[in-house]
């Protein structure tokens, strides 16, 4: 007990002690926290369904009195905790993504998890992006394979890696996010699919950040035949909870018998599927309008960065704001915080050290003119 009281201490006194943020509620673009109502720039709510009510109402009405409309699935997916709610939805996915089949997990995490440790395992080997999520860290840890990190978006790294080792192993996989967490910049799928198939590997792509945000037809960017397995949750722009992954049948089905995180987890509430599923079919135009919100947001930020000649390697609705130690951005965040702004510093290990950060996290429901005060108070300390 004395080691982890002092690595605690330790961790305090770096400025790199992690605790849950006291919200109180959330309305809109807004969180409440100790009473402060301040705007959300933490949240991965990229459209703002969350805190839509009059969604929620809608969805409640039509669907209340369903059988399927219950809080608990009460087993796994294998056992009886699934219905004909949860095929629904992995054929909607899989049509959304022309592919052949889908399997939903619980969380994004469980699913990059699960999917990577039972694809590969001793003898093959994994070419991951340095920057790649966590979730994908520890499925290439769990899975027995070696593994190899290429240098983030650099092709020609990944690409000298393959020449070297590829051939050393049976089955090969390249993964990488599409829209990654925490810099906001995006993969060169093209590039990834072209170096797949000349080195015999599989392509999988993260597309949590993406998936219903800045997307095509709520497909992910990476919608290309080609990409072998597609990943992405439902947790973050679509307002739900769960994710999926996506493939060929056959693969599918290989998941199905040997993904541990799937087939020993309790499945999702069917009340989630069911608004999940409802969101992607019936509410469709309203999710199109509201990343249409979204992406002139985008634009219009990222212009302004540019004027105010602020760089950053996004693309996206994510945006880093690079304070380089963990003083500091945790200063900015608290001064921050009394102007009425909630963004929270991010700092090692969830990005490298030297390079803390505020995330800022771009919604649909978040308007340009807070944007833009948020940018002057900043632009000074960047």
């Amino acid at each position: 007990m004395e080691d982890i009281i002092k690595e605690l201490e330790e961790l305090k006194s770096n400025n790199m002690f992690r605790q849950i943020s006291p919200i109180e509620k959330k309305e809109g673009e807004f969180v409440f926290i100790n009473g402060k109502k301040m705007i959300n720039f933490s949240s991965n709510d990229y459209l703002g369904l969350s805190t839509d009510k009059t969604l929620v109402n809608e969805f409640c009405k039509k669907y209340m009195n369903s059988s399927e409309f219950a809080f608990s699935s009460a087993s796994a997916r294998l056992l009886s905790g699934t219905s004909n709610v949860y095929n629904t939805l992995e054929n909607t996915i899989a049509k959304l993504f022309k592919k052949d089949s889908a399997l939903i997990f619980n969380t994004g995490f469980q699913c990059n998890l699960g999917v990577i440790s039972s694809i590969v395992g001793q003898g093959d080997v994994i070419f991951s992006d340095k920057l790649n999520h966590a979730s994908i860290i520890d499925g290439m840890r769990l899975s027995g394979a070696t593994f190899y990190r290429y240098k983030h978006l650099n092709y020609k790294n990944l690409e000298e890696l393959l020449k070297k080792h590829r051939s050393k192993f049976k089955r090969a996989i390249i993964i990488s996010e599409s829209v990654f967490s925490m810099d906001g910049d995006i993969a060169n799928i093209d590039k990834l699919i072209k170096l797949k198939k000349e080195y015999n590997t599989l392509l999988m792509i993260d597309e949590a950040h993406a998936f219903c945000a800045i997307d095509n037809k709520c497909a992910g960017i990476s919608n290309y035949k080609d990409v072998d397995i597609i990943t992405a949750t439902f947790g973050k722009a679509l307002a739900s909870f769960g994710a999926f992954a996506v493939s060929s049948k056959p693969i599918i089905e290989y998941l199905t018998n040997k993904a541990r995180s799937f087939i020993f987890s309790t499945s999702i509430p069917p009340v989630n599927i069911m608004w999940t599923n409802w969101l992607l079919t019936e509410k469709k135009d309203y999710i199109h309008k509201k990343k249409e919100d979204l992406a002139e947001l985008i634009i219009r930020t990222h212009k302004l960065l540019n004027d105010y000649n602020i760089n950053t390697v996004s693309e996206s609705q994510i945006i880093p704001v690079i304070l380089k130690t963990p003083d500091k951005a945790g200063e900015i965040a608290e001064k921050l915080k009394k102007e009425g702004y909630f963004i929270l510093p991010i700092r090692p290990p969830s990005v490298p050290i030297g390079t803390s950060r505020l995330r800022l996290s771009l919604t649909a429901n978040i308007q340009f003119k807070e944007v833009i005060k948020l940018f002057e108070l900043i632009k000074d300390e960047i």
